[in-house]
């Protein structure tokens, strides 16, 4: 129906890539366009990537088993998937993935029919094309907004890299001695970057048991869960 018929209607502008908006306004525009559109608010800027494809989309079935396992087996947290989170007045990026507390158990973040709102304890992105997106402007919406932990699974060439907070800045960390990452933000979430890089969902998944199995993981449970009966 047009919008001659209906001359009281305003039609809501496209959204065009560079564009310099805030949020409120560029999810108005991102609402009334087609439905396999995908666009992102970094820094005041809209950024339209072009669709994943065939790699990116292998590289991000274990990124969501190693997520989704950990939530599985740590009551109070979960996974959420490629869902637009409004991180503040001028920033609504679409993570591939994010590893968040509840809000009733204590976390900084709140869901709703529409949005994450607020800030994930951790942020994950597949980065493909989108690579000087995701290590530039949205890294430091991410470090503005104090996402504690940032973790890219960076491909052509394959990388992991495992950001985390100190002092206000994301800086890129080195695993451990024994080649596997150790989640600050989450006690227990455990990473081997060669079974990530490998697409090994079993090697992900008995790294995390390890972390499952230690006392800092259990104290992390006890601690949600104290906060869930006191009300946070």
């Amino acid at each position: 129906m047009s919008t001659a018929e209906h001359p009281h209607r305003i039609a809501v502008p496209p959204l065009v890539e560079g564009d310099r908006l805030d949020q409120p306004e560029f999810h108005r525009r991102y609402d009334a366009m087609p439905p396999d559109t995908h666009a992102e608010l970094i820094q005041g800027v809209v950024f339209m990537p072009s669709p994943v494809g065939p790699e990116h989309g292998r590289a991000h079935v274990p990124a969501l088993v190693w997520l989704s396992y950990y939530a599985e087996n740590t009551p109070g947290v979960e996974t959420l998937d490629n869902t637009s989170t409004v991180l503040g007045p001028k920033s609504e990026p679409q993570p591939d993935a994010v590893l968040r507390i509840l809000t009733e158990y204590g976390g900084r973040s709140q869901t709703d029919r529409r949005f994450v709102r607020g800030v994930p304890e951790l942020v994950m992105e597949v980065s493909h094309t989108t690579r000087f997106a995701d290590l530039g402007p949205k890294r430091d919406d991410y470090e503005r907004a104090g996402v504690r932990e940032y973790v890219v699974r960076a491909l052509e060439p394959d990388e992991v890299l495992w950001h985390v907070l100190q002092d206000g800045r994301l800086v890129v960390v080195a695993p451990d001695a024994d080649g596997l990452y150790r989640s600050r933000a989450f006690p227990g979430l455990w990473l081997d970057p060669v079974a990530l890089v490998s697409g090994d969902t079993r090697g992900l998944r008995a790294a995390v048991d390890r972390g499952l199995a230690t006392a800092e993981h259990a104290q992390f449970v006890d601690r949600l869960a104290a906060n869930r009966v006191t009300g946070g």
